[in-house]
């Protein structure tokens, strides 16, 4: 998956290719309110529009969406329609061994059913845009759109997604009746049965920069996602 956010004279571009999702945080006017934007829409077979995407690209293929165990999925193996990667459901010569059987298609592959195209969105910002959040699927599962705006609104910026991260976790140890200190001891390399990897980015917008056109290096900070599970 890839996000991507440009801002160019005070309009924001989004370029989205996978099961990722980019969330505005707008203030609400003068009550201190905050309200949550979505900005980007995943490519995700369980996505009603994506699964009559997928069935104009390929009205000749009866099984190009397949619903299993309760998911819906391209050709009944993975749940995105546009990644990066997946390369043996683009180029045929690409789906045999040494792939593993599970993951190759039965029948002859006649035209690419992934593709690695982003869909590109615009926003024009307005003072009131506070702030984004970018983050992958394992978020969003947990974590509505509201909560998560509400919780970055609510709190200092220093550590927010970080914040974010522990609070989907902890979404994720009470679905599953436990306690996150329980979750969090679990072997990574098995923790992928109780939630799925998480990336988060938050960014906060300063308006008086982008008006100027001002660009300003900030500090940088890459920090392990091991960390933080």
């Amino acid at each position: 998956c890839c996000l991507v956010g440009v801002i160019h004279q005070q309009t924001l571009f989004i370029a989205n290719l996978g099961d990722s999702r980019v969330v505005l945080g707008k203030k609400v006017g003068n009550t201190g309110g905050i309200a949550a934007l979505q900005l980007s829409t995943e490519h995700n077979a369980n996505i009603a529009a994506i699964r009559q995407e997928l069935k104009e690209l390929h009205p000749n293929d009866p099984q190009i969406v397949v619903l299993k165990h309760g998911v819906w999925r391209v050709k009944g193996i993975i749940q995105v329609s546009r990644s990066i990667g997946d390369v043996y459901m683009k180029h045929a010569r690409y789906n045999r061994e040494p792939i593993n059987g599970k993951f190759r298609l039965p029948e002859p592959m006649n035209m690419p059913i992934l593709s690695a195209n982003p869909t590109i969105i615009s926003h024009d910002l307005q003072p009131n845009d506070s702030f984004l959040i970018f983050a992958s699927d394992g978020l969003w599962e947990h974590l509505s759109n509201e909560k998560a705006v509400d919780i970055v609104h609510s709190h200092p910026r220093a550590g927010s997604a970080k914040r974010l991260v522990k609070a989907a976790l902890r979404e994720a140890a009470r679905k599953r009746e436990m306690r996150y200190s329980d979750l969090r001891k679990i072997d990574k390399k098995v923790r992928r049965h109780f939630h799925d990897d998480i990336t988060v980015i938050v960014l906060f917008f300063n308006h008086d920069l982008i008006s100027r056109g001002v660009v300003q290096d900030p500090p940088v900070s890459i920090r392990s996602a091991l960390e933080h599970g």
